[in-house]
């Protein structure tokens, strides 16, 4: 069983810069595919960025939306896995949830890949 927490949301303006981290509770956070999703009001949870586990290469997979502005990485010392987001945009605004899974999860793009979910931070980009 894993317990996420996510922390770092909070209100910027269009061009801004925010960290979201999301710490992991357990012994075993190096082997656990960990992503990125959120989801705007009114709209389907979507994927925004995925970090493979130890034994991939730590691969990284974005959102053709976030491509180039955000950034996932991951300390296993920590147990923690951030997303670092600049140039943020009005449509980056939403909760950001980060999810998890042990192992290699398939395609990481897909939310029933991930059995374990942080409650959501939430991301609002002004104008």
């Amino acid at each position: 069983q894993v317990q996420l927490v996510e922390s770092g949301g909070g209100l910027v303006q269009a061009g801004g810069s925010l960290r979201l981290s999301c710490a992991a509770s357990g012994r075993t956070f190096s082997t656990y595919t960990m992503g990125w999703f959120r989801q705007a009001p009114g709209k389907e949870r979507e994927f925004v960025a995925a970090m493979g586990f130890r034994w991939s290469n730590g691969s990284t997979y974005y959102a053709d939306s976030v491509k180039g502005r955000f950034t996932i990485s991951r300390d296993n010392a920590k147990n923690t896995v951030y997303l670092q987001m600049n140039s943020l945009k009005p449509e980056d605004t939403a909760v950001y949830s980060c999810a998890a899974n042990q192992g290699y999860i398939g395609s990481v793009y897909y939310t029933a890949r991930y059995d374990y979910w942080g409650q959501g931070t939430q991301v609002t980009v002004s104008s």
